[in-house]
């Protein structure tokens, strides 16, 4: 068949052939034995419904054998034959544009170049999905292709509920993910409810089809390396960054040192993926030796190189061994899957890959113990390095919290918020008051036509319209405005595609509108092709996480999620082509809840009215409750934008006398 035939086919009548196990692809490790004999039975029923009784003594024992072998049923034998990516919009069957740009980004996130665990489906972070199994993506794909432009598609935690009869201004693709029970939203609760195959952890991009690969997260990285040495006043050349993490997101890492222009030493335990990142261009050299990696360091900061060296071992051996050095670190954060500590988020110091892989499977608690004995020394050496100037920030990977929880020294008495951190979240200290609370998040496109061309326009589009609008900036945003003009100038020498021509920068509400309605109007002139709007839930108002994206949220209002519900309610009404709410992002499942769009700019003119809509909305929730929240910036925002909106008008805090109090 063809790839249109097969996607219009869905679940085939003809079983396909079993698959062998690749073993040259980056897998999921084995989740833990969390299921009774009795939710092993039920498990294998929740699997076979999406069957023909016909199949079911076929597929039984080979679920089974998933299941106990994998810790999930991820039916491998449905897995397609044809190669995933990002296809040209053109080549997806259909009925409704929108729904082909929707099939186009899912293809995306399970291409083998940017997906983590591809066989898995899981994007990054050790568990982002965007499926529970092969069943539901071939599910949602033929349902998507049968859409008609008086329809919807619900998506229940990766499972295609069903299209329903809707309308044309309604989103053609609702998501949620995770979206559990409060009193069950426990590290354990995902594990059964995932091995049950009726809840999955979509991440914040995996599970609602937005991830742009490394690059989605490299230009907030980059930002926030530069305005790291800006803190500690010194320029990123000759300075030294490290870090951990090159899976997913974090890969983004070294690339974001090169562009910033320092020394970079991210560690990694996965032989994979570093080599993959290597190949990729997106780390200069690979060092498996310390012994090696201390001299190549000294020798870098000496001639103030721009280089980006990955370490294949364990973070912790590079905090001790730069401590008896007295290698000075200036920069100092760590970027592992934290929030999934025990499923392979994160490796204990002294054992192999494979040893740590073995003894999460089969001896969990003592995996626990491992990785909590490891996080204390971590803690200990960092402390170590910032006794003697080092700044370290929390990248928002939990790292802190899962530290305290383990018993590390990591936490200090506040006059006002009683026990905190001892080290700040880069969105305390960097993003929130210097990007979110002006408005300024990462808003992201996709050019549906997958021609570098296109790509290499709507750049040049983006950067005259900051250009212009720099012009007449305020002061108070003249910085936030140079760096993202630098940034999309060099956009395309730093070669940051992986996978679809895809892009990201960080704008506020008025850059976002004036950049997506040049889109809009050069695609109605027939100069670009279609053009996917969208942004990491990581923004002024997608997502509440105390410990990340609201960590510079001091009211009292930090543990609440009203924001990101109301951002994506008014999102589905305001115009998106699909919306998304998730339980559990960066930060882990539990922690944080947060809220997508994707919006489809086809040259119309109602592209143009819900993208003004929409995006306005999208960004000044999220600046209102930031200024209600007290903060300056935001209240300087959302004063500024009541300005240019004589509709909107927003509650403004008073600011009580602290002699009265």
């Amino acid at each position: 068949m063809t790839f249109q035939e097969q996607i219009l086919a869905g679940i085939p009548d003809v079983l396909p052939q079993p698959k062998p196990y690749e073993t040259e692809i980056n897998h999921a490790p084995k989740r833990k034995e969390i299921l009774t004999e009795e939710e092993k039975k039920l498990a294998l029923k929740n699997a076979l419904r999406y069957f023909e009784p016909k199949h079911h003594a076929t597929l039984l024992p080979e679920f089974r054998a998933e299941l106990e072998t994998y810790g999930r049923i991820y039916m491998y034998r449905l897995r397609p034959d044809y190669k995933m990516y990002a296809r040209p919009i053109s080549e997806y069957p259909g009925k409704c544009e929108q729904a082909k740009a929707i099939m186009l980004m899912i293809q995306n996130n399970l291409d083998y170049a940017v997906a983590q665990h591809p066989h898995e489906l899981i994007t990054y972070g050790g568990n982002g999905a965007v499926f529970q199994n092969w069943a539901q993506y071939l599910l949602t794909m033929q349902y998507l292709a049968e859409m008609t432009e008086e329809q919807t598609l619900v998506m229940y935690s990766g499972h295609p509920m069903g299209l329903f009869p809707s309308h044309k201004e309604a989103p053609r693709v609702v998501v949620t993910n995770g979206m559990v029970i409060p009193n069950y939203s426990k590290p354990d609760d995902w594990e059964k409810m995932n091995a049950l195959g009726v809840s999955q952890y979509g991440q914040m991009t995996a599970g609602s089809y937005m991830y742009i690969g490394p690059q989605g997260i490299v230009h907030g990285t980059t930002i926030t390396v530069l305005n790291g040495f800006r803190k500690i006043k010194k320029s990123p050349k000759g300075g030294l960054f490290v870090t951990s993490g090159l899976g997913g997101m974090s890969g983004a890492q070294p690339k974001a040192g090169n562009i910033a222009g320092c020394v970079t030493v991210c560690a990694e335990v996965n032989p994979k993926i570093t080599h993959i990142r290597h190949s990729q261009g997106w780390i200069n050299e690979v060092i498996e030796n310390i012994d090696e990696l201390v001299p190549r360091v000294e020798k870098a900061l000496d001639n103030k190189e721009t280089v980006s060296i990955a370490y294949l071992g364990n973070v912790v051996d590079i905090w001790e061994r730069f401590d008896q050095e007295n290698l000075h670190i200036d920069l100092g954060s760590d970027q592992t899957s934290l929030h999934n500590p025990w499923a392979g988020g994160y490796y204990p110091v002294g054992l192999s890959f494979e040893e740590a892989n073995e003894m999460m499977a089969n001896q969990p608690e003592k995996f626990k113990e491992e990785v909590q004995k490891t996080l204390r020394r971590h803690a200990a050496a960092i402390n170590k390095h910032t006794a003697k100037g080092t700044y370290f920030f929390d990248y928002g990977n939990a790292f802190l919290l899962e530290s305290s929880r383990a018993g590390a020294d990591v936490m200090n008495d506040h006059p006002t918020l009683g026990r905190e951190f001892k080290y700040p979240s880069y969105v305390q200290d960097i993003m929130g008051p210097m990007c979110f609370d002006y408005g300024f998040g990462p808003f992201r496109w996709v050019c549906a036509s997958g021609n570098p061309e296109d790509l290499a326009k709507t750049d040049k589009i983006a950067c005259d319209v900051l250009e212009e609008m720099m012009q007449n900036s305020p002061e108070e945003i003249q910085q936030q405005m140079a760096d993202n003009i630098q940034w999309i100038k060099g956009a395309q020498e730093n070669k940051l595609v992986v996978g679809s021509q895809a892009r990201i920068l960080y704008a506020d509400a008025e850059g976002r509108i004036k950049i997506a309605e040049a889109f809009n109007q050069a695609i109605a002139r027939g100069e670009i092709g279609y053009v996917v709007l969208g942004r990491d839930h990581h923004d002024v108002s997608g997502t509440d996480s105390p410990y990340r994206e609201t960590s510079n949220i001091y009211d009292g209002s930090r543990f609440t999620a009203d924001m990101a519900i109301h951002n994506v309610i008014g999102d589905s009404f305001r115009g998106a082509t699909w919306v998304s709410i998730h339980n559990g992002g960066g930060v882990g499942w539990g922690e944080v809840i947060n809220g997508g769009f994707g919006l489809v700019l086809d040259g119309s003119k109602e592209a143009s009215r819900r993208l003004e809509s929409m995006l306005f909305w999208d960004v000044n929730n999220g600046i209102s409750r930031r200024s209600w929240a007290r903060n300056e910036g935001a209240v300087f925002a959302i004063k500024r934008a009541m300005a240019t909106q004589p509709l909107l008008k927003v509650n403004i805090p008073t600011i009580v006398n602290d002699d009265l109090l």
